[in-house]
């Protein structure tokens, strides 16, 4: 009876488990806003149904088979001299070659159709959006408008968004779930990503790749306005702001280590202050290349005198 009410209570509670983690199935990967992020969540789906294929029948055929040769079924045929079948052999090395040779094939056209750094086509003019991750904050940097934000963005639906995206200091990862591709931000280097929101709302961003103590509040928001006209309101609002953020000296002031940092807005931004971020780490490096030819040099010098 112990045992009857053990197993009662085991199915009850994994009935509990399997709803409870279907019920994260609406997650933003599986629930898109942007064109990028539909055609994502497409590829996930078609992926997971092909494995299906394969994990269904096996799991069933598991079930099936136990039950059938159990010990206690006497009319099962038993065939202790059975070693071979060209039939299962065409069916279990057919299908998954096939499957293989289709996910191949959906994976190329996929990843060249989603390329992050190419252009989405469109009549409408892109905004484009200057990103520099620091820890743990975001910056954005509006060069046409001339302004800049912390942890927070702000664009026209329906408009496709460019990205330049770079890192102050460790790598991290820009990432809005809902709009699609991930991207790594790098000191001394650049990345680029093109998404689009095909509907207005808010959406979350976050940093997808473990940078230190402040990783957890390293969160931002990306805000598709309606149409253009609410854009510009919105950006009219940061330009009302008093912070200016004009020189590198600004800059590192903004930089600073903090953490769960609040939205912030600079009225006044540098268009060239992307650039110069990335150029501090290029001169940094090549002043170690000299360094290292200097040293090079020295030791030559060195040789040929005691010569």
């Amino acid at each position: 009876m112990r045992l009857r009410k053990y197993n009662k209570s085991l199915g009850i509670l994994s009935l509990i488990a399997g709803a409870v983690l279907l019920s994260g199935c609406d997650s933003a990967l599986l629930n898109p806003k942007g064109q990028i992020a539909l055609e994502q969540r497409s590829l996930i789906l078609t992926a997971f149904g092909l494995m299906m294929i394969v994990v269904i029948p096996a799991v069933l055929m598991a079930v099936v088979f136990a039950w059938k040769y159990r010990a206690t079924n006497t009319d099962a045929k038993y065939s202790p001299n059975w070693s071979h079948s060209n039939k299962v052999e065409a069916v279990v090395w057919t299908i998954p070659i096939l499957i293989i040779v289709f996910l191949g094939v959906l994976t190329w056209k996929s990843t060249h159709a989603l390329e992050p750094s190419k252009p989405l086509a469109s009549d409408v003019k892109p905004v484009e959006i200057d990103v520099v991750a620091l820890d743990w904050k975001w910056l954005f940097i509006y060069p046409e408008q001339g302004i800049a934000t912390v942890n927070q963005i702000a664009f026209p639906a329906n408009t496709p968004v460019n990205f330049k995206i770079t890192s102050n200091s460790v790598m991290n990862s820009f990432f809005i779930p809902t709009l699609g591709s991930q991207i790594y931000a790098m000191a001394g280097m650049q990345t680029k990503l093109h998404l689009i929101a095909n509907e207005p709302g808010t959406f979350d961003g976050i940093s997808a790749n473990f940078s230190g103590r402040g990783f957890s509040g390293m969160k931002f928001k990306a805000i598709a306005t309606k149409d253009d006209a609410e854009f510009q309101q919105w950006v009219a609002k940061v330009k009302a702001a008093p912070n200016t953020l004009t020189t590198m000296e600004d800059f590192e002031k903004v930089a600073t280590p903090s953490e769960n940092h609040p939205v912030e807005y600079f009225s006044t931004a540098n268009p060239e202050l992307f650039k110069q971020v990335i150029d501090k780490f290029m001169m940094s490096h090549g002043k170690m290349d000299m360094s290292h030819e200097g040293m090079d040099m020295n030791h030559a010098a060195a040789a040929g005198a005691e010569e």
